[in-house]
């Protein structure tokens, strides 16, 4: 049985804590602290952990690379685990096209200009990864989408963001025990 590689996407440094675009790497906190797992500095620029979730073997890393390399980890990572099946890589991050705190999941599909599903397509040659698509929320105008993503975010607005880490973890979660598509039924329509 081939493991599966978890990787929340973010970037790296105290100033992009808990900003719309590391939305992926706090779920991969919050992850790591239910399972009760510390994430190690690994070789393949990212924290990692090997751990089970309900018996399957998993490996969960957050890239230390900028959102816009995530690929620089995760075609690295996907080899080191002889990871081949595409659909045992599951990237949890954050999407503009959803509004603040609803929480899809999806295979594969368009990129909605993310850099970080870009590079990552570029390094695994493929687009059919799953991902955990955490909503975030559109900027006024395009010309500001850097700026909403990185920049502090309202208290009440966390507070939402927060309730949908925890449920992209139950979803990675479900993923893992129940399989996609029983957790796209789940929690697509919530």
């Amino acid at each position: 049985m081939e493991r599966t590689l978890i990787v929340g996407l973010g970037n790296p440094g105290k100033k992009y804590a808990r900003t719309r675009h590391n939305v992926g790497t706090d779920a991969i906190e919050v992850l790591a602290k239910r399972l009760g797992v510390s994430l190690k500095l690994g070789r393949d620029r990212a924290q990692i952990a090997e751990t089970r979730i309900n018996g399957q073997a998993v490996v969960i890393a957050i890239p230390t690379t900028y959102m816009n390399d995530s690929g620089e980890a995760v075609g690295p990572l996907a080899r080191r685990y002889k990871i081949e099946d595409p659909a045992n890589i599951i990237v949890v991050h954050d999407e503009l096209d959803l509004e603040p705190g609803i929480l899809r999941l999806k295979v594969g599909g368009g990129l909605a200009g993310h850099n970080g599903l870009k590079s990552i397509s570029a390094h695994l040659h493929t687009d059919d990864y799953v991902r955990v698509r955490i909503g975030v929320g559109k900027p006024s105008s395009k010309d500001v989408g850097a700026d909403h993503v990185l920049s502090s975010i309202p208290a009440a607005e966390r507070r939402i963001l927060d309730v949908a880490v925890e449920v992209a973890v139950d979803s990675i979660e479900s993923i893992i025990s129940n399989g996609i598509a029983a957790a796209m039924q789940d929690f697509n329509g919530r």
